[in-house]
């Protein structure tokens, strides 16, 4: 599952105690809370290369905005269930579960999916997922901080 040294400082984090969030109220309220304090945000696409800085405060927002869109869109519920914070109200670490690959984020099928993508304040390890990452999504991925025309 990931390519890191047993028992860091990231591991710990990311197998660490978590808080869904639930409703997609508490979605938008958890964006305005990482919003009102953009820097030092890793942003990680899982089985992309990690970020070697922190993200800026454009790209966060950028960010925040498209990912809440794709989950509204493609996580047709209504409820959200699929991102996880480490504390709701002074997160550090979010977890953010890809729609089209939910598998058992638990692990409770003795597998246990990794999330798609990350938001952490501290620097990311390298994660790899068995599965590969459809086309679409590493298009998506890369296009996201991709100059946009002024």
């Amino acid at each position: 599952m990931a390519n890191t040294t047993n028992g860091s400082r990231f591991q710990a984090a990311l197998t660490g105690p978590f808080s869904g969030i639930v409703s997609w109220a508490q979605l938008t309220e958890l964006w305005s809370v990482v919003r009102s304090r953009p820097d030092g945000w890793y942003i990680y696409a899982i089985g992309e290369p990690t970020p070697s800085e922190p993200a800026s405060g454009a790209a966060l927002v950028r960010f925040t905005e498209e990912i809440d869109g794709l989950l509204r869109r493609e996580h047709r519920e209504d409820y959200c269930g699929i991102v996880y914070a480490d504390d709701k109200t002074d997160p550090t670490f979010i977890k953010i579960f890809d729609p089209h690959n939910l598998g058992s984020s638990c692990g409770s099928s003795g597998v246990k999916t990794l999330p798609g993508w990350l938001l952490t304040r501290m620097p990311p390890e390298t994660l790899s997922d068995p599965r590969p990452l459809p086309e679409g999504r590493k298009r998506w991925w890369r296009g996201l901080f991709q100059k946009q025309p002024a």
